[in-house]
């Protein structure tokens, strides 16, 4: 049987032809409703799968030329991550046999259009040694995460991100390596081969420092027009991913332009820290406090996930520092938006575990240096008022 799947993310695509691939399905996509509504036409599936936020002709616009232009009756299977219930009714009013919203599984996707098809219901692939994976997701959203790394060679953990790009289809990884002396880039480059789509390597060949290697993945990411939201995380994973991906959960659904981490201790929490470095991490909050003339108790999380507008104007100059990019951040924001609006459309979520990793590249006197850093911070934003 012939399916015709549409949908202008090419991650959620991939992950649809992972799910039904090693069936006897006779798989077709198309990147957008008018490419969709031409193959339609030319294939005559059994089947459509179409989201509705699509460019141009939306999926509503599929929908309406399937059932009313062509007066066909093949089954539709919206695949959409909106959740408003006025949108489902007008889904299933406009011809819709089936709505599936995102987040999805992929054995589930198999199985819902097994069903719709009026196929045998079942996991077994084609290959009897090859069954779907359980626990695989295509997300609601499509997120590029940028990932600095430096001198990371023995500290990465590879299975770890591999483990979360198999499992969470929506999200894709750029690694930066910011001109690393040792094999940091040789490790990398291994750790994306054969998961190109869902990993990358944006290799700076001169160190220069956090704060660029940041800022040049985020523009590097926000040329893909997938991508819905962008964000960056350390490569330690000091953050994990759960937290993380409770971040981009919080800011699909909210209307905060960016939602960070925020490690204050909190009960239920896994906060750590040694004890010398609490002491000074308090001491340089208290200072940046003052500097923002906002509320924000934890500015410097290496966790923190944004709207592409955000990306692509708050990104858009070299910040002043290597370490207090977050803080020109919050600044920039602040300058564009106003500090009344800038607090209420930056969020910080407490997260559930942070552990401080050994081998941290900040040490006592790079603490002093920060505190310099937020000097050079202070005269600047002091410049521009």
């Amino acid at each position: 049987m012939r399916i015709l799947a549409a949908d202008d993310q090419p991650l959620v695509l991939n992950a649809i032809k992972q799910s039904l691939s090693q069936t006897d399905f006779e798989l077709h996509f198309a990147k957008d409703g008018k490419e969709a509504m031409e193959k339609f036409e030319a294939l005559h599936p059994d089947l459509v799968i179409v989201d509705l936020n699509m460019p141009g002709k939306s999926g509503f616009d599929v929908l309406n030329h399937i059932r009313q232009s062509s007066k066909e009756s093949t089954p539709v299977m919206v695949m959409s991550g909106e959740n408003d219930e006025a949108i489902k009714v007008r889904a299933f009013n406009e011809g819709a046999d089936e709505y599936i919203q995102k987040p999805v599984g992929l054995n589930e996707l198999l199985i819902r259009t097994q069903k719709v098809l009026k196929q045998p219901i079942g996991l077994k692939s084609k290959k009897a040694d090859n069954t779907v994976k359980g626990s695989q997701l295509i997300q609601k959203d499509i997120v590029g995460v940028v990932i600095p790394c430096y001198n990371e060679e023995t500290r990465l953990k590879t299975d770890t991100f591999k483990n979360f790009v198999d499992k969470n289809l929506g999200y894709h990884l750029c690694f930066v390596n910011d001109g690393s002396t040792d094999n940091t880039l040789e490790v990398l480059n291994n750790l994306a081969k054969g998961k190109e789509s869902y990993i990358s390597v944006y290799n700076c060949p001169q160190n220069g420092g956090k704060a660029e290697a940041v800022r040049q993945g985020i523009l590097h990411m926000i040329k893909d027009p997938q991508l819905n939201y962008v964000g960056y995380l350390d490569a330690d994973l000091s953050t994990n991913f759960q937290d993380f991906d409770d971040l981009v959960q919080t800011i699909s659904d909210s209307d905060f332009q960016i939602v960070g981490g925020s490690r204050i201790s909190r009960m239920g929490a896994n906060i750590t820290k040694a004890g010398s470095r609490a002491i000074i991490s308090k001491t340089i909050n208290l200072m940046i406090r003052n500097i923002l003339g906002m509320s924000f108790q934890d500015t410097q999380c290496g966790a923190k996930v944004m709207t592409r507008e955000v990306a692509e104007k708050m990104f858009n100059e070299k910040f002043k520092t290597s370490w207090l990019f977050d803080v020109e951040i919050f600044l920039r924001m602040k300058q564009y938006y106003g500090a009344e609006k800038a607090e209420k459309v930056i969020c910080e979520q407490p997260l559930k575990r942070w552990i401080h990793e050994d081998g941290s590249k900040l040490s006592m006197k790079d603490s002093f240096k920060i505190i310099m850093q937020l000097l050079k911070i202070t005269f600047s934003s002091k410049s521009k008022t």
